[in-house]
């Protein structure tokens, strides 16, 4: 009996210092340690433990942005929880796949997971994951232009948020309260909210949480006619995003700045900062961010005139927005083409 007792605290010991990997953002650490755990406790054989890493190898692979790697293990550990009943890690599983769709820019099948995984949630009273999946689920309404939608249930998640004394996620929600705010064009409002989560962001030191913030502050800086002060923010966003080595948002920010120089109609510094945005989202497999950022550049061919090549991007767009069957976006894009 030792040499499995032995072997199920190798397991419980490596995933331990994997989680401690992973919290600070040590992802490819984490995942080193997540893969050698998958090994043993196939080997032990435990297929509970086996579905608990295929899950940690899922978000291990999400936050080094290889998505389809991600659904792969998450499809796995759902296999397993359906296999051996374990309904807790179905609605884990669930709720991973939704979010996985949900960066992918598929949003009607990360609604599907999600509407699958909350009222196991709600069942088994896991109040903290049921929160985590209605932001992600908020999140999806405000992407597919129902900003009013995401607000009623932003609201509900800030109450349970704080019921739950769930001081980092209340800037979370308070962060999304305020991107649906901006959505709406209520700018000020959008302004209230994205200051009141950056204090909370600075005293729990989420560095990656208090980029994204002052990148929202930005945006809403550069909706109120104010580029320079705009710039001037994603400029200091950009350089933690560098520093934590946060792609995803280095790519956004990139593409917020070239944005902001394109309003100033500074093309030759907007296209520099466009194409290096461009280069990341490929990298990262972003087709959401690839798209925003050729719909951009088009814009910008066509105000010069370029006809040709706005729609090279265009319609490089439309085949993107194609391929995740994004039809608000696919709209969009037909839209310019047609203004050509």
């Amino acid at each position: 009996m030792t040499q499995p007792l032995n072997r199920v605290n190798e397991w419980e010991q490596r995933r331990d210092q994997a989680s401690r990997y992973y919290q600070p953002g040590k992802f490819q650490e984490s995942l080193d340690l997540a893969t050698k755990n998958l090994h043993l406790a196939r080997a032990i054989p435990d297929r509970a433990r086996e579905g608990y890493t295929l899950n940690d190898l899922g978000l291990a692979h999400l936050s080094c942005w290889q998505p389809q790697r991600a659904l792969e293990r998450f499809h796995q550990a759902l296999s397993v929880a359906v296999e051996i009943g374990n309904v807790p890690a179905q609605a884990t599983a669930l709720s991973n796949l939704g979010s996985t769709y949900s960066r992918l820019g598929r949003f009607t099948q990360a609604l599907e997971y999600f509407d699958k995984a909350l009222p196991i949630f709600r069942r088994s009273q896991d109040t903290e994951s049921e929160v985590s999946s209605l932001n992600d689920v908020a999140l999806i309404y405000t992407r597919l232009g129902k900003p009013k939608r995401a607000l009623l249930l932003q609201h509900e998640i800030l109450r349970m948020r704080r019921l739950l004394g769930d001081f980092s996620g209340e800037a979370t929600t308070l962060n999304g309260i305020g991107f649906a705010y901006n959505v709406l064009g209520k700018f000020q409002q959008a302004l209230e909210f994205f200051q009141a989560a950056l204090p909370i962001q600075r005293a729990v030191k989420n560095l990656a949480g208090e980029a994204t913030t002052l990148n929202n502050i930005a945006s809403v800086y550069s909706n109120l006619g104010k580029p320079k002060q705009a710039l001037l923010l994603y400029y200091q966003v950009l350089l933690t995003r560098r520093e934590i080595s946060d792609r995803s948002g280095e790519a956004t920010t990139l593409h917020n700045i070239g944005f902001t120089y394109s309003t100033l109609a500074e093309n030759r510094q907007a296209m520099k900062f466009y194409k290096q945005a461009i280069t990341i989202y490929r990298q990262l497999d972003d087709c959401l961010g690839e798209i925003s950022t050729l719909v951009n550049m088009g814009n910008i061919y066509a105000t010069t005139k370029r006809k040709k090549l706005a729609r090279s991007c265009y319609q490089n767009a439309q085949e993107l927005a194609e391929q995740i069957e994004h039809h608000p976006l696919l709209e969009k894009v037909q839209q310019f083409i047609d203004s050509l």
